[in-house]
């Protein structure tokens, strides 16, 4: 019988199909080959990434490392409190919070990672944005301390990583911080005051650890760069602590760098309003405009023309469209700053400087039997310790002692560029004046002369001559404030003169009063171009100066002195001498405009440094330039 095949075998099959077939085997067995050799393994993966792990914290330890030296363990004397700090020089000043140090008295102790044991002395103080500036006094004359480097806290951004460092619970009794590491969570916040101090604006949120210990202690960005001082957070209380809840705040470091020349020379602080209350006109969309509800008559606002309705576009360089956004911008500044604001009214729009005034005496106020009170520290302790030494008590200082010190350092460099108390006889000022266009030539006389029918009593003199012949005498009795600003519109040019003829001779012995001399910190003043256009630009003529205050028979004066490393922002840091007096201002009335004065093109007469041109300012407007060819100066009589 026949066989059968069930299954016919295909044509071909040992043809072209088969080595077509076998070529795509072949084809897939090189590509997984191939795949194996070059793709990572699971385990090469993970090795990658346990060495990029190992790396940053490699990183993080090495910034722990840097930084540590820096933290302070701040503490009562005798116990009773105390919390954290961070040294920011060499000799040993270091920030905190005004809460850690309220109840430590004007003297501390203070522990570094070194194990050392200092004693402290308190500086300068801010009640309202939670800051102090203490020292810690070195165990030899000459030692110096290690410190952070502070850094610019407007680079901080949310997500950012941080490193909080402190003494928690003031567990650390060898001194040794405690370290925590977490994401920033916000920028700009604002936090509200408790009784009218501890207001914490524009400040940086944190879920980086924090807890009671940490008030005053550093947050550091990952490079090591001190960004913020940490002062709240937000608690739960269990059976013995109270515990973090994840969010922290601490007070921007471009805050307290406003701050820190007031600081420094031992000032009690305050921070700044506008004189004007300020509401959002809309909830509506995004952007709310942001309008003026009410202005004080007395404030600068008010003299710059700002009005009820007024909408506020910008302020300090920064736009408003919130009113916790118009706190926050406000509260980073002190009283009595210059800061540019743009406002409209319908379609015109206006850019002004506008002078702020001070926070505390709104306060005082307001305050009642119902209103919360600052808090109040355990004890009331006097100076002890090494820290007395440096501790003098003055009304309205945290610490005169360092004012003094600021004073002598700023006089000191004043007069190694000329020294005038020898010219105490009369002055004779001549050269050229320009007013509104017009020209023409310019005396000043300022003389003692006798006053008639008396042999040795004297009275001082101001004549001057600017087309028009004007004559004050500043000491006279029973005059108003019109008649003592000569030559009208001024603001009281010959008052001006008088004040600084008194202030290069005479020194702080030319002045009177409880507050008649004092250092008064740092300001930015706006110095327009004595040729040419005036400039709206602010931020292009804006020049940091520390200041030298000064009251005499009821007449106060602001002088600012220049100092190149205030101002790293200036192209030309090689303009002004450092301790020049570049301008001065002459406050004839409280609640108005003072007569300001610009110093220009110094050069040195006689060995002393002296303007040449002299801009005159009163409100926002220029009243004259005034050119001095010749300044002579008589020597003191005997």
């Amino acid at each position: 019988m026949k066989k059968t095949n069930l299954v016919k075998p295909r044509r071909g099959f040992f043809g072209a199909e088969r080595w077509l077939v076998l070529g795509s085997f072949l084809v897939a067995v090189a590509a997984g080959l191939f795949i194996s050799l070059t793709e990572p393994t699971r385990e090469a993966i993970a090795q990658d990434g346990l060495k990029g792990a190992k790396a940053t914290e490699a990183d993080r330890i090495k910034v722990i490392n840097k930084v540590k030296p820096s933290v302070v363990a701040v503490y009562a004397r005798g116990g009773g409190g105390g919390g954290s700090g961070v040294v920011i020089d060499k000799e040993g000043y270091a920030l905190t919070n005004f809460h850690v140090v309220q109840p430590t008295g004007p003297t501390m102790v203070c522990g570094l990672p070194n194990g050392v044991l200092y004693d402290a002395v308190l500086v300068g103080m801010d009640k309202v944005g939670d800051i102090a500036l203490i020292k810690l006094i070195p165990k030899k004359p000459g030692d110096t301390f290690e410190f952070a480097e502070m850094g610019n806290s407007d680079d901080v951004k949310a997500g950012d990583w941080s490193l909080a460092m402190g003494n928690p619970f003031l567990l650390a009794t060898d001194f040794t911080p405690s370290v925590s590491y977490g994401l920033i969570s916000g920028v700009n916040r604002y936090q509200y005051p408790s009784g009218g101090f501890l207001e914490y604006t524009d400040c940086i949120q944190f879920d980086t650890t924090i807890n009671p210990g940490n008030s005053g202690g550093p947050l550091f960005s990952m490079k090591g760069e001190l960004i913020g001082i940490n002062g709240r957070g937000s608690f739960a209380q269990d059976k013995r602590f109270r515990i973090n809840c994840g969010i922290g705040y601490a007070i921007s470091m471009n805050q307290i760098k406003n701050f820190l020349g007031h600081l420094r020379a031992g000032i009690e602080t305050d921070h700044a309003t506008l004189g004007a209350a300020v509401a959002s006109a809309s909830e509506d969309g995004d952007l709310a405009k942001m309008v003026v509800s009410s202005v004080l008559d007395e404030s600068d606002a008010f003299r710059r023309g700002v009005q009820e309705t007024d909408q506020l576009i910008s302020f300090a360089a920064r736009p408003l469209t919130s009113v916790n956004q118009y706190k926050n911008i406000l509260g980073i500044f002190p009283r009595d700053w210059r800061m540019p604001l743009v406002y409209a009214r319908g379609n015109e729009r206006k850019e002004t400087l506008v002078r702020l005034m001070g926070y505390q005496p709104a306060l005082e106020q307001k305050k009642g039997p119902d209103q919360p009170q600052p808090i109040v520290g355990k004890k009331d302790t006097g100076p002890q310790g090494e820290g007395a030494k440096f501790y003098k008590p003055k009304k309205g200082f945290a610490n005169y002692y360092f004012n003094e010190q600021a004073q002598k350092r700023v006089l000191e460099g004043f007069t190694k560029l000329g020294d005038f108390s020898g010219v105490r006889g009369d002055w004779l000022i001549e050269g050229s004046y320009e007013k509104e266009k017009r020209t023409g030539d310019l005396k000043f006389n300022i003389v003692e002369e006798k006053v008639v029918g008396t042999e040795k009593e004297t009275r001082t003199i101001i004549r001057a001559n600017l087309n028009t012949d004007y004559q004050l005498e500043p000491l006279k009795a029973n005059q108003m404030d019109k008649d003592l600003m000569v030559p009208p519109y001024s603001g009281g040019l010959l008052m001006a003169m008088f004040h600084w003829n008194r202030f290069l001779t005479l020194g702080p012995k030319g002045f009177d009063g409880t507050n008649g001399f004092f250092h008064g910190g740092s300001e930015p003043i706006y110095v327009q171009p004595i040729t040419g256009n005036e400039s709206t630009v602010f931020k292009d003529i804006r020049v940091m100066a520390e200041v030298i205050r000064t009251e005499y028979a009821g007449v106060a004066g602001k002088w600012y002195f220049y100092r190149s490393d205030l101002n790293p922002q200036l192209k030309d840091r090689t303009k002004y001498k450092d301790y020049e007096l570049i301008a001065f201002e002459i406050f004839v009335a409280h609640d108005q405009d003072p007569c300001e004065i610009y110093l220009h093109e110094s050069k040195e007469i006689n060995g002393r440094l002296l303007p040449t041109k002299m801009e005159v300012r009163h409100g926002d407007k220029r009243y004259s330039i005034l050119s001095l060819r010749d300044i002579k100066m008589a020597a003191t009589p005997k």
